[in-house]
């Protein structure tokens, strides 16, 4: 059984990821937190919350997380509509559950403190509650398994030429992660997300099979459109979905140790993933990041598709 809290800003693609852990029988959700990245924090919790329900897991729990990044406003984008779900958040109905009462590292810091074995975190926006976390309570970290951090890209940006957008919203708190802590963290970046785009015929079967499936492609269009005039290529990028995938079953992905770092500045740089390709790894010098850049992708593809397509 995989332990595992995933750290979210739902977002389309998270939606896709939170029902690949929230159904999965193999995967024991320890808790959804909630942070600023692809809308603001009332509609990220607010989602997550939906998400859940819709998966039928209300009994997993909720706590919102940083409201901001660290050093700058709040950022985002258009490629999840105005309510963070294609506009299709008012479809599926309102789950009945209510938030924790603890903010976001609390729990964390609870649930990690009371796990018997390490547990794998996964976050799949910006990492501001993981920094938070790792700065205020270092001693938690022998209880992390590792973290898969959907973020970043070595070859390149999305949200501009050079940055991955959960690195562009909060590169101190990206900054931090990578580079100043030892926890291990295994990093699922656009060279590899981008790569596991899907199509009619995949989103297709998906809302053919079950009522989560259905509403999960309802909420694309929107996103398909933005990423088409980005790309010229009319498919759905599952970037989150990746990184779930990896963290219920490590090894699907194949990773490079690297040493890296975020740009922080202010310039045309600013939350760029800097990546020393040079097959130079010197722990004394620098922290190593297991990256994934490479993966059997058509059976990546169907392994996701198999599980949300289940009937568990």
């Amino acid at each position: 059984m995989r332990r595992l809290i995933i750290d979210t800003d739902p977002g389309v693609d998270d939606a896709f990821a939170i029902a690949l852990a929230a159904r999965h029988p193999d995967v024991d959700l320890l808790a959804l937190t909630t942070v600023a990245g692809n809308i603001g924090i009332e509609h990220t919790t607010r989602n997550a919350l939906n998400l859940l329900a819709l998966c039928g897991r209300e009994d997993v729990p909720v706590a919102v997380g940083a409201h901001r990044p660290f050093s700058r406003a709040v950022r985002g984008d258009d490629a999840h509509g105005n309510d963070g779900l294609g506009g299709h958040a008012h479809n599926f109905g309102t789950s009945s559950a209510n938030l924790d009462p603890r903010d976001a590292v609390t729990l964390l810091v609870d649930l990690l403190t009371a796990a018997e074995e390490p547990v794998t975190i996964v976050p799949i926006g910006p990492l501001t509650n993981i920094a938070l976390l790792l700065a205020a309570h270092p001693g938690i970290k022998p209880k992390i398994e590792r973290l898969v951090v959907m973020g970043g890209g070595i070859n390149g940006g999305n949200i501009t030429p050079s940055a991955e957008f959960n690195f562009w919203v909060d590169p101190e708190a990206a900054r931090r992660v990578l580079v100043e802590e030892d926890v291990p963290v295994t990093l699922v970046p656009l060279d590899i997300t981008m790569r596991v785009a899907v199509g009619d015929d995949w989103l297709a079967e998906l809302a053919a099979a079950n009522d989560v499936g259905r509403e999960l492609t309802a909420m694309t269009p929107g996103y398909r459109a933005f990423y088409k005039k980005d790309t010229g290529k009319d498919d759905l990028i599952v970037h989150d979905a990746i990184a779930v995938a990896e963290a219920i079953r490590p090894g699907i992905l194949r990773t490079t140790p690297m040493m890296l770092d975020v740009d922080c500045t202010d310039g045309p740089g600013s939350g760029a993933t800097i990546a020393d390709v040079r097959n130079k790894v010197d722990p004394p010098n620098g922290r190593v990041v297991d990256v994934a850049l490479d993966a059997d992708i058509e059976g990546l593809r169907s392994y996701i598709l198999d599980e949300l397509s289940s009937r568990y």
